[in-house]
């Protein structure tokens, strides 16, 4: 009996030891918003320069694990799937590629303008609701204030949504987030130039 007890011990211990060693060993998958380079942007002739202020995300969203919806209620948070920087960051990262790539000027937060027209954008992250295999939904109010050269300036204020379908798995609905942030560039690209023309008006307006 005695020896049935210790063989019994044995194994329960061998058993946690290797439901540790599982646990140990699940990788841990990093995901980034960011679009890959693709090449230099232009100098001028598709938009003015422009400067990306710091980006702010709803608090429930501003975690290192990928948030995602379940049910009509729940959420989870996926410890096994991570961002590769702050949220914050990421979104402030893919706009400001996309932006590049849209007005054909990199991001000039930080340098000297040199007396030519800068267009400041700000954008705060209402929404960012992640369903795999359902959507990726991105709601975001964003400003511009084109900075002028001779100290005058104008600005405008807009709201954009946008609810894009992704298919299973989580590199798909990281992609339908990227091409979610994409749209919303490709809106404040417009706008951007339309208020350097002189034309202060939001995307369907």
């Amino acid at each position: 009996m005695t020896r049935l007890r210790n063989l019994s011990g044995r194994l329960v211990a061998l058993g946690a030891v290797l439901a540790l060693g599982a646990c140990a060993s699940a990788p841990t998958h990093y995901y980034t918003l960011v679009p890959p380079a693709s090449g230099t942007p232009g100098q001028g002739g598709q938009g003015p320069a422009f400067e990306l202020l710091p980006v702010s995300i709803p608090a429930q969203d501003d975690q290192p694990q990928l948030v995602v919806r379940q049910g009509g209620q729940g959420v989870a948070l996926l410890q096994g799937e991570r961002w590769i920087a702050p949220l914050a960051d990421e979104i402030r990262g893919a706009l400001s590629a996309d932006l590049a790539g849209a007005l054909g000027h990199p991001d000039v937060s930080g340098l000297a303008h040199q007396g030519e027209p800068v267009v400041r954008i700000k954008v705060d992250v209402r929404r960012f609701d992640s369903q795999p295999g359902g959507y990726a939904l991105l709601e975001a109010g964003w400003s511009l204030r084109l900075l002028a050269g001779d100290g005058a300036s104008r600005s405008l204020a807009c709201a954009s949504r946008f609810n894009q379908p992704v298919g299973a798995g989580y590199d798909a609905l990281v992609q339908g987030h990227q091409q979610a942030l994409g749209r919303l560039a490709d809106q404040i690209a417009q706008a951007a130039r339309d208020l350097a023309a002189g034309d202060a008006r939001c995307p369907g307006g």
